[in-house]
C-alpha cells in the first residue's frame, strides 16, 4: 500500500523553478532515497510534503487522503514525521526527558510540561530508547552525548510521534562512517518491522545503495531517474549529472 503519493508537484520561487512536475510514491515499510546534486529540489520537496511550503501545482496524498492544504501540525497528527540534517534536542534535559516531551506533545499534554514531564519517563519512553540502542544513556543530559548518539535520540523522538511516514533529511550527516551504517540499519529494521514508510535524502552514496529499497534522482527540480539502487547506479544520465563515471562503477 502506498503511504505517500506525489503527483505533478511543482514549486517556483520568483523565476527559479525549484520543483517541476515531480511524481513518485513510497509504500509502507519501504525505504526510498531521494538523491541529486545541490539545488536539485530535494529540500523543497520535503518542505512541500511536510507542509512548510504550499505547492504551485500538483497533489500530495497520504494514505489516499489529499493533504496539500493541511498545516504541518495536522500532517504530524495524521502520522507524518520528520527528522532534520542537524540533530535537535534539549541539551540540558536527559535523553529520557527529551523523549518524554515528544510523547507529551503527541498526546497533547504539553500544558502539564513543567509539572509532570520530569516524572514521566515511563515504560514507553524507556522502550523507545531501547529501540534505538540508547536505554543505557537514558539519564544523561543530551549536551553530554556524542553526536552519533544524538542522532539516535532524534530518531527516538520521531518514533515517539508514532509516524506511518517518516521524512529523514540527511539522517547520517556529521556522523563517522561506521556510525552511518549502524544508524541506517537500525532505521531499516524498525521501518520494515513496524511498516513505516521512509523517504530520506542522503549524500553518502554507500548509505543509499546499501540501505534503500528504491532510489529517485532529482536534477534542476525534475525527476530524471527512479528504480532499484542497481538500476539508478547504472543510469547514464544519473552518472553524468551526479554520480560520475567512477562512482557509478565503484
Amino acid at each position: 500500500m502506498n503511504m505517500l503519493a506525489v503527483k505533478g508537484l511543482s514549486k517556483s520561487f520568483g523565476g527559479v523553478r525549484a520543483v517541476e512536475r515531480v511524481n513518485f510514491s513510497v509504500a509502507a515499510g519501504e525505504l526510498l532515497a531521494m538523491i541529486g546534486p545541490n539545488g536539485a529540489g530535494k529540500t523543497t520537496c520535503f518542505n512541500l510534503i511536510n507542509g512548510q511550503l504550499r505547492p504551485d501545482a500538483g497533489e500530495i496524498y497520504f494514505e489516499d487522503r489529499k493533504i496539500q492544504g493541511l498545516p504541518p501540525r495536522e500532517r504530524c497528527r495524521l502520522g507524518l514525521g520528520r527528522t532534520f540534517q542537524v540533530a535537535a534536542t534539549f541539551g540540558s534535559m536527559t535523553a529520557s526527558e527529551n523523549v518524554a516531551v515528544a510523547r507529551l506533545s503527541r498526546e497533547r499534554k504539553l500544558g502539564s510540561l513543567f509539572t509532570s514531564f520530569r516524572g514521566s519517563s515511563g515504560k514507553e519512553t524507556r522502550a523507545l530508547l531501547a529501540q534505538v540502542g540508547m536505554e543505557s544513556q537514558a539519564d544523561r543530559p543530551c549536551a553530554e552525548l556524542a553526536y552519533g548518539d544524538l542522532k539516535r535520540i532524534e530518531f527516538a523522538l520521531a518514533l515517539a510521534a508514532r509516524p506511518r511516514l517518516l521524512l529523514m533529511d540527511e539522517p547520517t550527516a556529521g556522523m563517522a562512517s561506521a556510525e552511518r551504517g549502524e544508524l541506517m540499519r537500525l532505521v531499516a529494521d524498525i521501518a520494515r518491522r513496524e511498516n513505516i514508510a521512509v523517504l530520506f535524502t542522503e549524500h553518502d552514496m554507500d548509505v543509499v545503495f546499501r540501505h534503500a529499497d528504491r532510489v529517485i534522482v532529482l536534477a534542476d527540480g525534475e525527476l530524471i531517474a527512479q528504480g532499484t539502487p542497481a538500476e539508478v547506479r547504472a543510469d547514464a544520465q544519473v552518472r553524468r549529472v551526479y554520480l560520475g563515471e567512477e562512482a557509478a562503477h565503484a
